[in-house]
């Protein structure tokens, strides 16, 4: 089952996913490995294109190296890991052609979330929805690595939560995949430029034509969102691939 990392509240509480304690003993520590790695991702703390040592890490969770084996297999396979030239494990790296791939990936499965969020949002979802877009307004005079964090995880709760209103859980687990791919991204994203996440006007713009049930309209604005953040998301990860050709 997906977990959602909220960052902000990892930032506010200094939780670190890799800590020696972080492993409950009656639980498979494969599972428990794997669970660690995958937070410790996702959040940002393992970041993307980090060299993975079975070593390192196995100290860092007081565990065996046949466990942290296994929970980094599972990741490669889920491509949150993958091997570099010289054959060796880092976490992976967002390329211009995966974020593009990805985000038409976004584009096809939320316009039918949208489509089926106007059939079958209840009330009380609908109220969710605007609240996130509310807490998202709020912070637009509030420029910090806070405030980044946490407009984060709002687009992340905000976007989930419309694929839960649709009522299709099939759509929902296609979409936590893909959901932790584009984490990767924005992570390698707004760590240079968090302005690339323009959530507080966009969200908006899609809640209303929910709210009236519009599902021509609602289509239409997620579409544009995602269409728009495309384009300032691949101008950043090909500024950042120039950035290192510079470099090296």
């Amino acid at each position: 089952m997906y977990e959602q990392i909220h960052l902000y509240k990892l930032v506010r509480r200094k939780i670190l996913p890799l800590s020696p304690r972080s492993l409950k003993r009656n639980q498979s520590l494969q599972e428990q490995a794997y669970q660690a790695l995958k937070t410790a991702i996702l959040s940002g703390e393992l970041a993307p294109g980090q060299r993975l040592v079975e070593v390192q890490l196995a100290k860092q969770l007081q565990v065996s190296r046949t466990p942290i084996r296994e929970a980094m297999q599972l990741l490669q396979h889920e491509n949150l890991i993958a091997n570099d030239t010289n054959d060796t494990l880092r976490v992976a790296t967002i390329s211009v052609t995966d974020a593009a791939q990805l985000y038409d990936c976004r584009i096809a499965l939320e316009q039918l979330s949208v489509m089926e969020t106007c059939q079958n949002a209840t009330k009380s979802q609908l109220k969710e929805l605007e609240q996130m877009v509310e807490q998202a307004e709020k912070l637009v005079d509030k420029p910090s690595q806070l405030t980044s964090f946490r407009l984060l995880d709002l687009d992340y709760r905000f976007h989930r939560l419309l694929a839960k209103c649709s009522g299709n859980p099939w759509l929902v687990s296609l979409l936590d995949r893909v959901f932790d791919k584009m984490q990767l991204l924005r992570i390698q994203t707004t760590k240079n430029n968090p302005q690339v996440l323009e959530i507080r006007t966009e969200h908006r713009q899609i809640y209303e034509p929910l709210r009236d049930r519009n599902s021509c309209a609602a289509v239409k604005a997620v579409t544009e969102h995602l269409i728009a953040s495309k384009e300032r998301v691949i101008r950043e990860v090909q500024q950042l691939q120039q950035d290192t050709t510079t470099v090296q």
